[in-house]
């Protein structure tokens, strides 16, 4: 069934049929179809556009289409979803079904639909990323004195603990959180009543069928509420940046699987092995999860591409936005709840990570702070320490077995230093600052972070 067709004499050629059909992909939006229809056949009532009668019959069929979308399989037999609901409803209540659509086209319809199937997937994935940050919370709580290397330009730089390091992602994921919550404000706006493009000559309530949907108001301008794609672009590159930031955790993930780091185990229900080598243990869902934040970025930037040349107001270029966008909303999907399953499972090796800071010169710092803090000039400190250091790999050396003597023949100074002045534990009690990662330090963060978790 076809919403149009009156001026024409010959029937849509399968093949161009087939080629612009969108319903085999907007059909997921099905559910917000109904009810959009069902907001918009109440306003009709309401006004008096139609009969109450009219209203009572359509409403009641469109109720027993959304019964039925559960079980309804695989929709066929329509250009889109919005033709098959208005052919399934004509099934239901008769030529009746043709009032519904009053007042609206599918320009301002086609727009409702995707807002709210929007709004509620940004829902669900703001939900995911909460039960990813509550694992991470989960390991972190148990982790506040499990000391680390913390790395620079992939070098070993200064020791951190463990909850200092997953508190980071933490904070990334909350940011993405406030992200699709901001998105959200700025998307719940109404659409429907639009029209065409130029508005409607019946006395369409707006404000009634904004109520009805939950949003919060309703677009100023038809031209821009018909023709409009910000939502979809913005939310696009909203989810490019949750990738990015689930793409560098997989990276960590991947990193401290391999024997070098041996940091973290995972369990056998979420990694693979491999088909010729039977010792392979392969963090394969982490890779993936990496992989897969390039498709989200490129759909982004096809996303943006689409829309970069379009004149006001609809044109049917718009219909590739939703491939684009819905394939970006499931790859989030994916891979937050994968993530979460491989967070929640996995075991982190408290003794290989102590170990990998031994002999790794990541407390220079502190011995060149121990100097200023005494008077020296920082740089003339940095210098002093760099010496020590050159020294130690000329004399297969390390810093954790210099006594205070031997640090005395490179500054008089370090006569008056702690016995554990090269020691990590030492080092990461000191870096107390407003988010440094002092356990003391770092235990405050981690009840913000609760707090923050709650909101």
């Amino acid at each position: 069934m076809n919403l149009w067709g009156g001026r024409f004499d010959k029937e849509p050629n399968a093949a161009i049929a087939a080629f612009t059909h969108s319903l085999p992909f907007d059909q997921r939006m099905a559910q917000q179809d109904v009810r959009g229809s069902i907001a918009h056949c109440r306003m009709l009532g309401h006004t008096g556009i139609i009969s109450a009668e009219e209203a009572a019959q359509i409403e009641a069929g469109l109720r027993e289409i959304a019964a039925e979308l559960p079980d309804a399989g695989v929709l066929t037999g329509a250009e889109d979803i919005h033709s098959w609901v208005e052919s399934r409803l004509r099934e239901k209540v008769g030529p009746v079904s043709g009032k519904l659509h009053t007042a609206r086209s599918r320009n301002d319809q086609v727009a409702t639909d995707a807002r709210l199937y929007l709004r509620d997937a940004a829902d669900g994935l703001a939900g995911q990323l909460r039960d990813l940050q509550r694992a991470l919370l989960d390991h972190a709580a148990e982790h506040g004195e499990t000391v680390l290397p913390g790395l620079t330009h992939m070098q070993h730089a200064q020791p951190v603990v463990l909850a200092h390091h997953l508190l980071a992602y933490f904070w990334m994921l909350q940011r993405d959180r406030g992200r699709l919550a901001d998105w959200r404000r700025r998307a719940n706006v109404l659409p429907l009543g639009a029209g065409a493009l130029a508005g409607s000559p019946y006395p369409v309530d707006r404000a009634f069928v904004a109520r009805e949907l939950g949003f919060d108001g309703v677009g100023e301008n038809s031209l821009d509420n018909v023709s409009d794609r910000d939502f979809a672009v913005e939310l696009g590159a909203v989810l490019a940046i949750v990738a990015l930031h689930l793409s560098r955790l997989a990276e960590e993930v991947v990193l401290w699987n391999t024997r070098e780091f041996g940091y973290m185990e995972l369990d056998d229900s979420v990694a693979t092995g491999s088909s010729i080598m039977p010792q392979k243990k392969n963090p394969d869902l982490a890779e993936l999860v990496r992989g897969k934040s390039g498709r989200v970025f490129g759909n982004l930037q096809s996303l943006l591409t689409t829309m970069k040349g379009l004149p006001l107001a609809y044109n049917s270029d718009m219909q590739e936005d939703k491939e684009r966008i819905f394939d970006s909303v499931d790859t989030v999907a994916g891979c937050l709840g994968s993530m979460t399953i491989l967070f929640r499972s996995c075991r982190f090796r408290a003794d290989r990570m102590l170990a990998g800071t031994h002999g790794d010169f990541s407390t220079a710092t502190d011995l060149a702070d121990f100097l200023a803090q005494r008077g020296i000039p920082f740089r003339e400190a940095h210098e002093v320490v760099g010496r020590v250091v050159k020294w130690c790999e000329t004399n297969d050396r390390v810093l954790e077995s210099l006594s205070g003597a031997d640090l005395q023949e490179f500054h008089p100074d370090f006569a008056h230093a702690p016995a554990d002045i090269t020691s990590v534990r030492a080092s990461v009690r000191a870096r107390k600052s407003p988010g440094g990662t002092a356990p003391d330090e770092v235990r405050r963060q981690l009840a913000v972070a609760e707090v923050a978790w709650e909101l």
